[in-house]
Protein backbone atom coordinates (compact mmCIF):
# COMPACT_ATOMS: atom_id res chain seq x y z
CA UNK A 1 0.00 0.00 0.00
CA UNK A 2 1.34 3.53 -0.92
CA UNK A 3 1.93 6.11 2.26
CA UNK A 4 1.35 9.44 2.03
CA UNK A 5 3.79 12.24 2.92
CA UNK A 6 2.09 12.93 6.29
CA UNK A 7 2.46 9.14 7.22
CA UNK A 8 5.96 8.98 6.09
CA UNK A 9 7.22 12.41 8.27
CA UNK A 10 5.48 11.47 11.25
CA UNK A 11 7.35 7.93 11.35
CA UNK A 12 10.73 9.68 10.63
CA UNK A 13 10.14 12.38 13.13
CA UNK A 14 9.15 9.87 15.93
CA UNK A 15 12.27 8.39 14.96
CA UNK A 16 13.52 11.76 16.33
CA UNK A 17 15.20 11.83 19.94
CA UNK A 18 12.84 13.16 22.18
CA UNK A 19 14.77 15.81 24.17
CA UNK A 20 14.56 17.54 20.54
CA UNK A 21 11.53 19.33 19.41
CA UNK A 22 9.73 17.67 16.10
CA UNK A 23 6.80 20.42 16.28
CA UNK A 24 5.89 21.97 12.73
CA UNK A 25 8.30 24.72 11.96
CA UNK A 26 10.69 23.06 14.30
CA UNK A 27 14.37 22.34 12.86
CA UNK A 28 14.00 18.55 12.78
CA UNK A 29 10.57 19.19 11.09
CA UNK A 30 11.53 21.52 8.24
CA UNK A 31 14.42 19.04 7.32
CA UNK A 32 12.28 16.06 6.92
CA UNK A 33 8.94 17.22 5.30
CA UNK A 34 11.11 17.74 1.56
CA UNK A 35 12.31 13.92 1.96
CA UNK A 36 8.57 12.51 2.84
CA UNK A 37 7.72 14.53 0.03
CA UNK A 38 10.10 12.92 -2.15
CA UNK A 39 9.56 9.31 -0.08
CA UNK A 40 6.09 9.70 -1.22
CA UNK A 41 7.16 9.84 -4.94
CA UNK A 42 9.27 7.31 -4.69
CA UNK A 43 6.79 5.07 -3.24
CA UNK A 44 4.10 5.58 -5.92
CA UNK A 45 6.75 4.78 -8.45
CA UNK A 46 7.23 1.15 -6.92
CA UNK A 47 3.40 0.53 -6.89
CA UNK A 48 3.22 1.72 -10.68
CA UNK A 49 6.10 -0.55 -11.07
CA UNK A 50 4.52 -3.34 -9.26
CA UNK A 51 1.54 -3.51 -11.04
CA UNK A 52 3.14 -4.03 -14.23
CA UNK A 53 4.57 -6.70 -12.44
CA UNK A 54 0.82 -8.21 -13.08
CA UNK A 55 0.41 -9.38 -16.62
CA UNK A 56 -3.11 -8.53 -16.09
CA UNK A 57 -2.74 -5.14 -14.89
CA UNK A 58 -1.03 -4.58 -18.48
CA UNK A 59 -2.75 -2.93 -21.91
CA UNK A 60 -2.11 -2.12 -25.69
CA UNK A 61 1.34 -2.59 -26.36
CA UNK A 62 3.11 -3.60 -22.91
CA UNK A 63 0.39 -6.07 -22.68
CA UNK A 64 1.60 -7.13 -26.37
CA UNK A 65 5.19 -6.88 -25.72
CA UNK A 66 5.16 -8.63 -21.89
CA UNK A 67 3.06 -12.33 -23.60
CA UNK A 68 5.64 -11.89 -27.04
CA UNK A 69 8.84 -11.46 -24.47
CA UNK A 70 7.34 -14.84 -22.65
CA UNK A 71 5.94 -17.11 -25.26
CA UNK A 72 6.75 -15.48 -29.08
CA UNK A 73 2.66 -15.24 -29.00
CA UNK A 74 1.70 -12.26 -31.27
CA UNK A 75 -1.83 -10.13 -31.23
CA UNK A 76 -3.37 -11.07 -34.32
CA UNK A 77 -4.33 -8.02 -36.44
CA UNK A 78 -7.47 -6.41 -37.61
CA UNK A 79 -7.93 -7.30 -40.94
CA UNK A 80 -10.25 -6.33 -44.30
CA UNK A 81 -13.01 -8.36 -46.01
CA UNK A 82 -11.94 -9.58 -49.48
CA UNK A 83 -14.66 -11.56 -51.60
CA UNK A 84 -15.13 -11.66 -55.66
CA UNK A 85 -17.98 -9.47 -56.95
CA UNK A 86 -19.52 -9.38 -60.49
CA UNK A 87 -19.33 -6.69 -62.50
CA UNK A 88 -21.57 -6.39 -65.54
CA UNK A 89 -21.13 -4.24 -68.36
CA UNK A 90 -20.43 -3.71 -72.09
CA UNK A 91 -17.93 -6.04 -73.14
CA UNK A 92 -14.79 -4.43 -73.61
CA UNK A 93 -15.49 -2.10 -70.46
CA UNK A 94 -12.07 -1.80 -68.31
CA UNK A 95 -12.41 -2.13 -64.49
CA UNK A 96 -9.26 -0.83 -63.44
CA UNK A 97 -7.38 -1.64 -59.86
CA UNK A 98 -8.59 1.22 -57.70
CA UNK A 99 -12.05 1.97 -58.77
CA UNK A 100 -14.64 1.46 -56.09
CA UNK A 101 -18.01 -0.20 -55.26
CA UNK A 102 -20.06 -0.44 -52.38
CA UNK A 103 -22.94 -1.27 -50.25
CA UNK A 104 -25.49 0.68 -48.60
CA UNK A 105 -22.89 1.17 -46.19
CA UNK A 106 -19.13 0.55 -46.64
CA UNK A 107 -17.21 1.10 -49.86
CA UNK A 108 -14.55 -1.81 -51.83
CA UNK A 109 -11.73 -1.58 -53.29
CA UNK A 110 -11.15 -2.78 -56.47
CA UNK A 111 -7.77 -5.16 -56.10
CA UNK A 112 -7.07 -6.24 -59.94
CA UNK A 113 -7.60 -4.66 -63.63
CA UNK A 114 -10.19 -6.61 -65.52
CA UNK A 115 -12.09 -6.41 -68.73
CA UNK A 116 -15.56 -7.20 -69.17
CA UNK A 117 -15.42 -10.37 -71.40
CA UNK A 118 -18.07 -11.68 -73.71
CA UNK A 119 -20.20 -13.43 -71.37
CA UNK A 120 -20.68 -9.32 -70.71
CA UNK A 121 -19.77 -9.88 -67.05
CA UNK A 122 -16.48 -10.50 -64.90
CA UNK A 123 -15.27 -11.78 -61.22
CA UNK A 124 -13.06 -9.30 -59.69
CA UNK A 125 -11.64 -9.34 -56.54
CA UNK A 126 -12.11 -6.57 -53.92
CA UNK A 127 -11.19 -5.32 -50.59
CA UNK A 128 -13.38 -3.30 -48.20
CA UNK A 129 -11.95 0.09 -47.32
CA UNK A 130 -12.44 -0.20 -43.38
CA UNK A 131 -10.77 -2.81 -41.23
CA UNK A 132 -13.19 -5.04 -38.99
CA UNK A 133 -16.43 -6.72 -39.27
CA UNK A 134 -18.26 -3.64 -40.74
CA UNK A 135 -17.19 -5.26 -44.43
CA UNK A 136 -19.16 -8.16 -43.48
CA UNK A 137 -22.34 -8.15 -45.47
CA UNK A 138 -24.44 -10.87 -46.69
CA UNK A 139 -24.42 -11.75 -50.45
CA UNK A 140 -26.28 -9.19 -53.10
CA UNK A 141 -25.74 -6.19 -50.86
CA UNK A 142 -22.96 -5.08 -53.12
CA UNK A 143 -24.92 -3.38 -55.42
CA UNK A 144 -23.11 0.02 -56.05
CA UNK A 145 -20.83 2.32 -58.09
CA UNK A 146 -20.11 5.42 -55.58
CA UNK A 147 -18.76 6.68 -58.93
CA UNK A 148 -19.79 6.17 -62.52
CA UNK A 149 -17.53 3.91 -64.07
CA UNK A 150 -17.95 3.44 -68.00
CA UNK A 151 -19.19 0.99 -69.42
CA UNK A 152 -20.16 -0.28 -66.16
CA UNK A 153 -23.98 -0.86 -65.78
CA UNK A 154 -24.24 -3.43 -62.18
CA UNK A 155 -21.89 -4.74 -59.62
CA UNK A 156 -23.51 -8.16 -56.92
CA UNK A 157 -21.33 -10.00 -54.37
CA UNK A 158 -22.69 -13.56 -55.05
CA UNK A 159 -21.56 -14.76 -52.01
CA UNK A 160 -21.56 -13.58 -48.31
CA UNK A 161 -18.19 -11.34 -47.28
CA UNK A 162 -16.83 -12.79 -43.93
CA UNK A 163 -13.66 -12.25 -43.73
CA UNK A 164 -13.14 -8.95 -41.95
CA UNK A 165 -12.00 -8.77 -38.52
CA UNK A 166 -11.53 -6.67 -35.28
CA UNK A 167 -7.68 -6.55 -34.11
CA UNK A 168 -7.25 -9.56 -31.16
CA UNK A 169 -8.10 -7.62 -27.99
CA UNK A 170 -6.88 -7.26 -24.91
CA UNK A 171 -9.21 -9.90 -23.01
CA UNK A 172 -8.35 -12.45 -26.23
CA UNK A 173 -4.69 -12.15 -26.07
CA UNK A 174 -4.59 -13.28 -22.36
CA UNK A 175 -6.99 -16.21 -23.15
CA UNK A 176 -4.33 -16.92 -25.57
CA UNK A 177 -1.50 -16.48 -23.16
CA UNK A 178 -2.92 -18.51 -20.18
CA UNK A 179 -4.05 -21.48 -22.50
CA UNK A 180 -0.31 -21.25 -23.64
CA UNK A 181 1.52 -21.26 -20.09
CA UNK A 182 -1.15 -23.09 -18.33
CA UNK A 183 -2.29 -26.22 -20.37
CA UNK A 184 -0.20 -28.68 -20.74
CA UNK A 185 1.45 -28.15 -25.19
CA UNK A 186 3.52 -31.31 -25.48
CA UNK A 187 4.20 -32.51 -29.25
CA UNK A 188 0.85 -33.39 -30.86
CA UNK A 189 -1.20 -33.36 -27.73
CA UNK A 190 -5.12 -32.03 -27.76
CA UNK A 191 -4.04 -28.28 -26.09
CA UNK A 192 -0.97 -28.26 -28.96
CA UNK A 193 -3.98 -28.56 -31.79
CA UNK A 194 -5.44 -25.59 -30.58
CA UNK A 195 -3.04 -23.57 -30.14
CA UNK A 196 -1.91 -24.30 -33.28
CA UNK A 197 -5.66 -23.16 -35.02
CA UNK A 198 -5.80 -20.50 -33.09
CA UNK A 199 -2.26 -18.75 -34.37
CA UNK A 200 -4.48 -18.24 -37.89
CA UNK A 201 -5.82 -14.66 -37.66
CA UNK A 202 -9.79 -14.82 -37.82
CA UNK A 203 -9.96 -17.94 -35.71
CA UNK A 204 -11.76 -17.53 -32.33
CA UNK A 205 -12.20 -20.53 -30.63
CA UNK A 206 -11.68 -24.20 -30.77
CA UNK A 207 -12.68 -27.57 -30.23
CA UNK A 208 -10.11 -30.72 -30.27
CA UNK A 209 -12.02 -34.14 -31.06
CA UNK A 210 -9.24 -36.83 -30.76
CA UNK A 211 -9.42 -40.22 -32.31
CA UNK A 212 -13.20 -39.13 -34.00
CA UNK A 213 -12.61 -41.41 -37.01
CA UNK A 214 -10.42 -44.22 -35.30
CA UNK A 215 -6.96 -44.02 -34.86
CA UNK A 216 -4.32 -41.09 -35.53
CA UNK A 217 -7.52 -39.25 -36.23
CA UNK A 218 -7.99 -36.02 -35.09
CA UNK A 219 -10.99 -33.45 -35.49
CA UNK A 220 -10.68 -29.80 -34.82
CA UNK A 221 -13.68 -27.39 -35.00
CA UNK A 222 -13.42 -23.97 -35.14
CA UNK A 223 -15.62 -20.82 -35.19
CA UNK A 224 -14.16 -17.45 -36.23
CA UNK A 225 -13.38 -14.72 -34.42
CA UNK A 226 -16.84 -13.10 -34.90
CA UNK A 227 -17.96 -15.91 -33.07
CA UNK A 228 -19.93 -17.16 -36.14
CA UNK A 229 -19.17 -20.29 -38.14
CA UNK A 230 -16.00 -19.98 -40.34
CA UNK A 231 -15.97 -19.54 -43.95
CA UNK A 232 -14.36 -22.41 -46.10
CA UNK A 233 -11.99 -19.66 -46.92
CA UNK A 234 -10.59 -19.75 -42.67
CA UNK A 235 -11.67 -23.15 -42.56
CA UNK A 236 -8.75 -24.65 -45.78
CA UNK A 237 -6.28 -21.92 -44.10
CA UNK A 238 -6.19 -23.44 -40.55
CA UNK A 239 -6.02 -26.79 -41.91
CA UNK A 240 -3.03 -26.28 -44.35
CA UNK A 241 -1.37 -25.08 -41.15
CA UNK A 242 -1.94 -27.79 -39.39
CA UNK A 243 -1.68 -30.56 -42.09
CA UNK A 244 -2.29 -30.01 -45.40
CA UNK A 245 -5.02 -31.87 -47.42
CA UNK A 246 -5.31 -34.48 -44.26
CA UNK A 247 -2.21 -36.49 -45.45
CA UNK A 248 -0.75 -37.05 -42.28
CA UNK A 249 2.30 -36.34 -43.90
CA UNK A 250 4.12 -33.64 -40.91
CA UNK A 251 3.87 -30.84 -43.40
CA UNK A 252 2.25 -28.59 -41.16
CA UNK A 253 2.61 -28.51 -37.57
CA UNK A 254 0.80 -31.82 -36.73
CA UNK A 255 3.16 -34.82 -36.18
CA UNK A 256 3.61 -37.35 -39.05
CA UNK A 257 0.64 -39.63 -39.04
CA UNK A 258 -1.80 -37.39 -37.22
CA UNK A 259 -4.54 -37.17 -39.50
CA UNK A 260 -6.20 -33.87 -38.72
CA UNK A 261 -9.82 -32.72 -40.30
CA UNK A 262 -10.44 -28.85 -39.59
CA UNK A 263 -13.99 -27.89 -40.12
CA UNK A 264 -16.43 -25.38 -39.00
CA UNK A 265 -19.08 -25.30 -36.29
CA UNK A 266 -22.32 -25.34 -37.94
CA UNK A 267 -24.57 -22.92 -37.05
CA UNK A 268 -27.92 -23.26 -34.62
CA UNK A 269 -30.07 -20.85 -35.45
CA UNK A 270 -32.17 -19.53 -32.69
CA UNK A 271 -35.98 -18.10 -33.68
CA UNK A 272 -37.29 -15.89 -31.11
CA UNK A 273 -40.34 -14.50 -30.63
CA UNK A 274 -42.52 -13.18 -27.57
CA UNK A 275 -45.09 -10.46 -26.68
CA UNK A 276 -44.20 -7.30 -25.23
CA UNK A 277 -45.40 -4.03 -23.61
CA UNK A 278 -43.96 -1.27 -25.27
CA UNK A 279 -42.11 1.94 -24.11
CA UNK A 280 -43.98 4.32 -26.98
CA UNK A 281 -40.91 6.90 -26.65
CA UNK A 282 -38.88 4.30 -28.53
CA UNK A 283 -39.58 3.30 -32.05
CA UNK A 284 -39.79 0.19 -33.27
CA UNK A 285 -36.84 -0.32 -34.61
CA UNK A 286 -34.92 1.12 -32.33
CA UNK A 287 -36.37 -1.54 -29.69
CA UNK A 288 -35.77 -4.62 -31.92
CA UNK A 289 -32.41 -3.53 -32.49
CA UNK A 290 -31.65 -3.01 -29.25
CA UNK A 291 -32.71 -6.26 -28.37
CA UNK A 292 -31.34 -7.73 -31.61
CA UNK A 293 -27.57 -6.61 -30.34
CA UNK A 294 -27.78 -7.65 -26.98
CA UNK A 295 -28.40 -11.26 -27.50
CA UNK A 296 -25.93 -11.20 -30.63
CA UNK A 297 -24.07 -10.11 -27.57
CA UNK A 298 -24.79 -13.15 -25.35
CA UNK A 299 -24.66 -15.55 -27.61
CA UNK A 300 -20.59 -14.53 -28.38
CA UNK A 301 -20.06 -14.47 -24.94
CA UNK A 302 -21.13 -18.16 -24.59
CA UNK A 303 -19.91 -19.59 -27.83
CA UNK A 304 -18.00 -22.72 -27.58
CA UNK A 305 -18.11 -22.13 -23.75
CA UNK A 306 -20.75 -23.09 -22.78
CA UNK A 307 -23.63 -26.06 -23.90
CA UNK A 308 -26.54 -24.40 -23.48
CA UNK A 309 -28.39 -21.05 -24.64
CA UNK A 310 -29.99 -20.36 -20.95
CA UNK A 311 -33.81 -19.26 -21.74
CA UNK A 312 -33.93 -17.30 -18.40
CA UNK A 313 -30.89 -15.11 -19.62
CA UNK A 314 -32.40 -13.90 -23.08
CA UNK A 315 -35.91 -13.24 -21.10
CA UNK A 316 -33.53 -11.13 -18.65
CA UNK A 317 -31.78 -9.62 -21.78
CA UNK A 318 -35.14 -8.61 -23.46
CA UNK A 319 -36.78 -6.94 -20.29
CA UNK A 320 -33.27 -4.95 -20.08
CA UNK A 321 -33.80 -3.57 -23.47
CA UNK A 322 -34.36 -0.18 -24.53
CA UNK A 323 -37.67 0.12 -25.40
CA UNK A 324 -38.90 -2.80 -23.55
CA UNK A 325 -41.09 -2.46 -19.86
CA UNK A 326 -42.45 -5.74 -19.66
CA UNK A 327 -42.92 -9.27 -22.15
CA UNK A 328 -44.67 -12.68 -22.22
CA UNK A 329 -44.84 -15.70 -23.65
CA UNK A 330 -41.14 -16.55 -24.33
CA UNK A 331 -40.31 -18.79 -26.84
CA UNK A 332 -37.06 -19.93 -28.67
CA UNK A 333 -37.73 -22.22 -31.51
CA UNK A 334 -40.98 -22.50 -30.17
CA UNK A 335 -39.97 -24.20 -26.88
CA UNK A 336 -40.27 -22.45 -23.56
CA UNK A 337 -36.36 -23.69 -21.65
CA UNK A 338 -32.98 -24.03 -22.40
CA UNK A 339 -31.59 -24.94 -25.75
CA UNK A 340 -28.96 -27.31 -25.70
CA UNK A 341 -25.72 -26.69 -28.05
CA UNK A 342 -24.45 -30.08 -29.38
CA UNK A 343 -20.51 -29.94 -29.56
CA UNK A 344 -20.07 -29.38 -33.52
CA UNK A 345 -22.37 -26.37 -33.08
CA UNK A 346 -22.80 -22.65 -32.53
CA UNK A 347 -25.68 -20.70 -31.66
CA UNK A 348 -26.38 -17.74 -34.32
CA UNK A 349 -29.46 -15.34 -33.77
CA UNK A 350 -32.19 -16.42 -36.63
CA UNK A 351 -35.33 -14.08 -36.92
CA UNK A 352 -36.94 -11.93 -33.32
CA UNK A 353 -40.89 -11.90 -33.58
CA UNK A 354 -42.19 -8.98 -31.42
CA UNK A 355 -46.19 -9.91 -31.27
CA UNK A 356 -48.69 -7.21 -30.37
Amino acid sequence: MEEGKEKILNRMLENVQGQFDRSEGSFFYDILKPMAIELEDVHQTIGFIKEKLSVEKLEDSELEQIIFERTGIKRKPATKTQGYVTITGTVGAVIEEGNIVASETVNFIVQEAKVVGDAGQVEVLVECEAYGPIGNVPAGIVQYFPVTLPGLTGVTNDEDFTSGYDKESDEELLVRYYECIQAPVTSGNKYHYKNWAKEITGVGDVKVVPLWDGDNTVKIIIIDANRQPAAEELVREVQQHIDPDSKGLGEGEAPIGAYCTVVSAVAKPLNISFKVIKDISVTDEERLQNIKDNIEEYIRQVAFKENTVSYNKIGSIILDSKGVIDFSDLMINEQTGNMLIAEDEVAVLGVITIEE
